[in-house]
């Protein structure tokens, strides 16, 4: 079966697994600690609320939630998700975008008894099964993806795709979801070119930096790995992208974020080491307003925007994460450092609901959640592993290797979702 095979296959059909469990004795681990021989790491069930591993053939490094209409603060189990997804096949003409419907996701529970049997399977007892379902919709996508974000536009819901072929596409993917809510999926053993709502070929190379504008519907930005930056914005039958780029930045822009708060401020982090706000009114170099040289001691990969504080998290390729604000941002100086990864940061993000806490993740094949409100206590007495942990440090989430991106859902609290080079994960832990 080749890879397209596989991929339609699970247009209908669960792709999740179920997590190892043991029954043997454990000790906690913290990474970096010695294993011995025969010795393997399971996740501990009593530190999540739900956790769900899923497949999706080949990997996607660039996924988002998507925003849906089930309502916001959902507490009560099963839940149900949306998200659009990127693959990275080895052959760019066997790439999709995949737009995901997770449905059935229960909560964590124990299901061993005290004289170490199992409990009969709900299907088993009569009960509604708590297997978690996912169904999925391709669209063809010519070459990697890069980065896909996605924004609500009025009643639609688009998604724009970075290619490794050097273009931005943007998507409509109403189509895709309501035919993932119809009464029956349609079983399409190729899928068909989508015909996108744009394309736009002016960057000079392919990119990774692409953020949809929270305060004006629409308006996005994009940056290359040549340096530069462009903003789009809607105009009666299409978009208009400023070929005028925003410039300053003097290698490849990584990521982009705009204020959540302020129309046309826009931040963005390069290899460059050096992070930037812009105001998009402008065109070129005066665009740029405050620059903080060498954030990072290499390249800074990541940065988010807090939406509730003047806060930006940046995370690198030294293993760092910064927290700058805004109001005292022409010094230069990070009002936090943070250092528990031994690799790159290749993803972080704050939380929707919680002002001071955060999640990062790395190529150590971790993810961290951080609140920045919690203080060392130095009248406990910690254990010399503890000590050397920051205490802001909540939780280490760990089971996939090589992670690449994780966010929070907005209208789930305390739910994250994380992609890997080995899948996907769905999880809420009991630290948030």
């Amino acid at each position: 079966m080749d890879e397209d095979e596989k991929m339609e296959e699970d247009s209908k059909d669960s792709e999740f697994k179920k997590p190892a469990k043991v029954k043997t004795k454990r000790t906690v681990y913290l990474p970096g600690l010695p294993m011995k021989k025969g010795e393997k790491l399971v996740f501990d069930p009593s530190a999540y609320h739900m956790l769900h591993e899923a497949q999706t053939g080949a990997p996607c490094l660039s996924f988002d939630i998507i925003t849906d209409k089930l309502g916001d603060n959902r507490t009560l189990y099963p839940h149900t998700a949306y998200i659009v997804a990127g693959t990275q096949a080895d052959r760019p003409n066997k790439n999709n975008v995949i737009v995901i419907k997770a449905s059935n996701l229960h909560e964590m529970k124990e299901e061993s008894d005290s004289e170490g049997g199992s409990e009969s399977s709900d299907s088993e007892s009569g009960g509604p099964s708590k297997t978690p379902k996912m169904n999925r919709m391709l669209i063809r996508h010519h070459g990697c993806v890069n980065r896909i974000r996605t924004a609500k536009v009025g009643d639609r819901t688009l998604a724009g795709v970075w290619s490794e072929m050097g273009k931005v596409t943007l998507l409509d993917l109403n189509p895709q979801l309501a035919e993932l809510d119809g009464p029956s999926l349609s079983k399409k053993s190729n899928p068909e070119p989508i015909r996108p709502l744009f394309v736009f070929n002016g960057h000079l190379g392919e990119g990774f930096g692409i953020d949809w504008c929270p305060t004006e519907p629409g308006v996005l930005a994009t940056g290359d790995c040549r340096k530069n930056i462009h903003v789009w914005r809607p105009q009666e039958g299409g978009w208009h992208v400023d070929q005028r780029p925003l410039v300053g930045h003097k290698a490849s822009v990584e990521d982009l974020q705009w204020s959540p708060n302020e129309r046309h401020i826009l931040a963005s982090c390069s290899v460059d080491k050096s992070l930037r706000i812009w105001d998009t009114r402008q065109a070129g170099a005066s665009a740029c307003k405050l620059t903080v040289q060498d954030a990072h001691s290499s390249d800074i990969n990541v940065i988010s925007w807090n939406k509730m504080e003047p806060l930006i998290a940046s995370g690198g390729d030294d293993g760092y994460l910064y927290i700058w604000d805004l109001r005292n941002f022409k010094s230069g100086e990070a009002v936090a450092t943070l250092k528990h990864h031994t690799s790159y940061v290749t993803t972080v993000e704050w939380s929707p609901h919680d002002h001071s806490v955060f999640a990062s993740g790395g190529a150590d094949d971790q993810i961290a959640i951080w609140d920045l409100a919690v203080e060392r206590d130095d009248s406990e007495e910690l254990s010399s592993e503890l000590k050397d942990l920051p205490p802001q440090l909540l939780f280490i989430h760990q089971g996939q290797e090589d992670i690449k991106e994780l966010h929070w859902h907005k209208q789930i609290p305390g739910m994250i979702v994380s992609t890997a080079n080995s899948g996907f994960n769905f999880f809420r832990t009991i630290s948030v």
